[in-house]
């Protein structure tokens, strides 16, 4: 079972995929779920519009859009992530690219353990997990 980075329509180069890697099935285990097979994929807005209206039947664009394959508590999926809509959200709440960007993964890992932001009680919940594992990351550095 295996984490894995990939591009797709964009040349993008995310670095230390091995911290990340263990980062993710770290915090997959401390929500108490076996790690299977994930793939991060990296695209353009364009791209991840295209995905939004075909699957989703959403007109937007945004910056992640997760499919859960998961199999009981074995935590399975594809994450495709728009680094331009990051890139422009870094901009937008003023922070590090690379920390929006890592904010973007998890966000992503925790939507395939089973937490939502449909309401604010389930966006301030994910915002705490973000949070939390953000910092986690922060003291592995």
């Amino acid at each position: 079972m295996a984490v894995k980075f990939f591009s797709d329509d964009i040349s993008y180069n995310f670095k230390n995929k091995k911290q990340a890697i263990s980062w993710i099935q770290d915090s997959i285990r401390e929500e108490k779920r076996i790690s299977g097979d994930i793939n991060i994929i990296f695209t353009s807005d364009k791209y991840l519009l295209e995905i939004n209206k075909q699957y989703l039947k959403h007109n937007y664009f945004t910056d992640i859009v997760t499919f859960n394959y998961c199999e009981k508590d074995i935590i399975k999926g594809d994450i495709f992530i728009s680094i331009e809509t990051v890139k422009n959200n870094s901009v937008r709440f003023d922070a590090n690219f690379t920390t929006e960007l890592k904010r973007v993964i998890i966000h992503g890992v925790l939507h395939l353990i089973g937490y939502d932001d449909q309401n604010d009680e389930e966006k301030a919940i994910m915002r705490e997990k973000e949070n939390y594992y953000l910092d986690r990351l922060k003291n592995l550095s």
